[in-house]
């Protein structure tokens, strides 16, 4: 194992039990001395955005990303930073950012979800709104929505048909 992993597990168990502050500092300085390290800079960014440092988070989230992580820390990354860009207030970027992640992980509904959240922040509700139908379509198991699906897709399919 790399001797960086079992400090970043010890790290990641310590932020489950709630001591984040703590947490911050050790990854900060995990990061300090493994800067190459993809896993590591996923973490500090996802722990920074949790505190709502987005301006310090954004860096992170990128260079993970650059480095290069496993598919669910990557596709993990790219929720994070659109949101994280949605956050500071560009929300062109984070759509930019989801619609990537969406053709990357096709199979990972939750781009859906935030791609709608910036839509809107963009003014496009009826598309955002339509995202948000289809995914519920899609992906709800509860018997009272299943019981709606045609009619659910159905709404969705007027409000692409609308437009803005």
């Amino acid at each position: 194992m790399d001797a960086w992993r079992e400090e970043l597990n010890a790290i990641i168990g310590a932020r489950h039990e709630g001591r984040v502050a703590h947490v911050l500092d050790r990854l900060r300085a995990l990061d300090a001395r493994h800067p190459n390290v993809a896993d590591v800079a996923y973490e500090l960014a996802w722990t920074l955005e949790e505190n709502d440092q987005l301006a310090d988070a954004r860096p992170h989230y990128e260079k993970a990303i650059a480095l290069g992580l496993p598919p669910n820390l990557h596709s993990g990354a790219l929720i994070g930073l659109g949101s994280t860009l949605r956050g500071l207030g560009d929300p062109e970027r984070a759509a930019d950012v989801l619609r990537g992640g969406q053709l990357q992980f096709p199979d990972n509904p939750e781009f859906a979800v935030f791609l709608a959240l910036a839509l809107h922040d963009l003014g496009q509700h009826a598309e955002a709104m339509k995202l948000l139908l289809t995914t519920i379509a899609d992906t709800a198991d509860d018997p009272g929505l299943t019981a709606y699906q045609r009619t659910i897709r159905h709404e969705a399919s007027k409000l692409a048909a609308a437009g803005p």
